[in-house]
């Protein structure tokens, strides 16, 4: 995962040295590996990904009252990314402004439009879930990201697009959890 800082992880045993490879740098070895990242969360058991998504909700929830940010960027869950809706909607029932990232061009930066959970949402033409009425709004300084996987230093692996490598590498930059 790129960006400053990420929301803290309690106690985990660490994987033995060597035994999570780095994200490979070939774009061939990528493809590959989110392929294979793809299938292992299709396969993944509905009730188990229903039980992680909660415990990630609850983990952001607890960061977010502790660290009271004003404004947040979030994502709607594409292709079985963790459906964080119920924390989401408590975030926006404590103040917290949301807002949903948009494709404004192709290769540049993501835009961001403001979001209330519950309003009318249509499909973009790349089939995101955007509000019907775009309210566009400066970048979040914090970033939610969704993610196929990250290695064992926390880089995250998207998709390939680049969207959220270009939106974090725009000054300022943003907090990325």
């Amino acid at each position: 995962m790129t960006g400053k800082s990420r929301i803290p992880r309690g106690p985990v045993p660490q994987p033995a040295s060597g035994s999570v490879p780095a994200t490979p740098s070939s774009p061939a070895a990528k493809a590959a590996l989110r392929a294979t990242l793809k299938a292992q969360r299709r396969s993944q058991d509905a009730s188990l990904k229903e039980e992680w998504d909660r415990r990630i909700g609850a983990h952001l929830l607890r960061w977010c009252h502790a660290q009271r940010p004003a404004a947040l960027g979030v994502y709607w869950p594409l292709s079985g990314e963790p459906d964080l809706h119920p924390a989401y909607c408590e975030l926006a029932d404590a103040g917290v402004r949301l807002a949903l990232p948009v494709v404004i061009a192709r290769d540049t930066a993501l835009a961001f439009t403001a979001w209330t959970p519950g309003e009318a949402m249509v499909k973009d033409t790349m089939g995101v879930a955007v509000p019907a009425e775009l309210r566009l709004v400066e970048r979040p300084p914090l970033l939610l990201l969704p993610s196929l996987g990250f290695n064992a230093l926390h880089f995250r692996l998207g998709y390939g697009g680049g969207d959220y490598d270009r939106t974090l590498a725009a000054a300022p930059h943003p907090l990325a959890l």
